[in-house]
């Protein structure tokens, strides 16, 4: 059913899948956001969790989840209303873009929204991109009424971006001057309160960023890798049987400005030390990517100075390769500076991809996009030239 706007229809029991489809973005624009509001009968979220975009995927109560996040032109969202906490009764889908500077959606040559459940389009809504103003839309959304879930046609907007957005849906939104730096717990949560909207995804055509220190130092620096885990507990479409899900591991090879050398990962039990050299930890090993928020490693910014370089890779330690298919992200999270996120790009076969190259530039942190793909670690340590020692490892 292709709906207009403002018209709605009723959805079928049970959980429905929202895809966001776009093309023709204009140059400078490099992706669609879509994000999700879980909303109380003021039109409000209970608390910023209720806030589901792309530094937080999924809701606490598992009902609305964005699985991956946009490749190939689309993104989707998948929203179970049974699984929704008491007291939300409305989930707002919008959009925003990402570019340098605030665009319109004039600039998105095709935007549609469609409705399905168990594989069957329940409506379609083709928004109106000609001549629009707004930086931010509300597509449509998932409403309850009379003890029943409808969707409707929204294809309203607001100017300024996601920021005003989200403070519209009642979102506490994360500022320079009101977002002191503070200490991250490991393992650490994806996003702190307040939420913070701000990110820079490195390309092919932007490879490369620096951050300086605030205040004399780079402070804590988390890195995440989050990934597609495929299907829990049975063979799925990446082929394994043993574990139902692909064992996707966060590591990295450093040299110290002592010259020392070495990797940090868990093959091997090499989970380094954050308060004493290497300064680089890895938080832990998520064998199926089911934990929540993936894996996490921590390297300790106020030892900057004895740090020369860090290549960030990551190693699908079992399973069939297939990196297309495991839509992985590296997140770079520092105090003070936006969210750097490196996507692993690519359909090559091979089992370790070096992410990014993090360097002591003058004291200021370096970050370099690589999206290469090696054989094995010694391929890679060859052409990164560490000139490391390798011997088999195991968990």
């Amino acid at each position: 059913m292709e709906l207009s706007k403002g018209a709605n229809t009723a959805l079928p029991s049970g959980p429905v899948t929202v895809t966001t489809h776009w093309s023709g973005l204009a140059s400078g624009i490099e992706d669609v956001d879509v994000s999700a509001f879980l909303l109380k009968a003021d039109g409000k979220v209970a608390g910023d969790e209720g806030m589901i975009f792309y530094g937080q995927r999924k809701s606490a109560d598992g009902a609305v989840e964005i699985p991956t996040l946009s490749r190939d032109g689309e993104t989707v969202l998948t929203v179970d209303p049974a699984r929704l906490s008491a007291g939300l009764v409305r989930v707002a889908i919008t959009a925003t873009l990402t570019a340098a500077r605030t665009r319109p959606f004039s600039d998105v040559g095709s935007l549609v929204l469609t409705v399905e459940s168990g594989g069957a389009t329940v409506a379609t809504f083709t928004l109106d991109t000609k001549g629009a103003s707004e930086a931010a839309l509300i597509m449509g959304e998932i409403y309850e009424r009379g003890g029943a879930w409808k969707f409707r046609a929204v294809g309203q907007g607001f100017n300024g971006g996601l920021q005003p957005l989200a403070e519209n849906f009642g979102v506490k939104i994360d500022t320079p001057a009101e977002a002191p730096p503070a200490p991250v717990v490991a393992p650490p949560k994806p996003v702190a309160k307040p939420v913070n909207l701000s990110k820079i995804s490195l390309s092919k055509a932007s490879p490369t960023i620096s951050l300086e220190k605030k205040g004399g130092t780079l402070g804590e620096i988390t890195v995440n890798l989050n990934w597609n885990q495929g299907e829990p507990k049975k063979k799925g479409f990446f082929g394994l049987t043993k574990s139902g899900g692909i064992d996707l591991d966060l590591c990295c090879l450093f040299e110290l400005a002592d010259d020392t050398r070495f990797g940090v990962q868990a093959l091997g039990k090499n989970f380094g030390n954050y308060a004493t050299a290497p300064y680089i930890e890895l938080a832990g090993d998520d064998r199926t990517g089911a934990v929540s928020g993936g894996e996490w490693m921590r390297i300790n910014g106020g030892e900057w100075a004895k740090i020369r370089r860090i290549l960030i890779y990551a190693m699908i330690y079992e399973g069939v390769p297939n990196w297309s298919s495991t839509d992985g992200l590296v997140t770079l999270f520092a105090p003070g500076n936006p969210d750097i996120e490196v996507r692993m790009e690519g359909t090559s076969s091979e089992r370790l991809c070096a992410v990014v190259l993090l360097e002591n530039d003058r004291g200021n942190l370096k970050i370099t996009r690589e999206n290469l793909y090696f054989k094995g670690a010694q391929d890679m340590d060859r052409h990164y030239g560490f000139n490391l020692t390798w011997s088999a490892g195991r968990k």
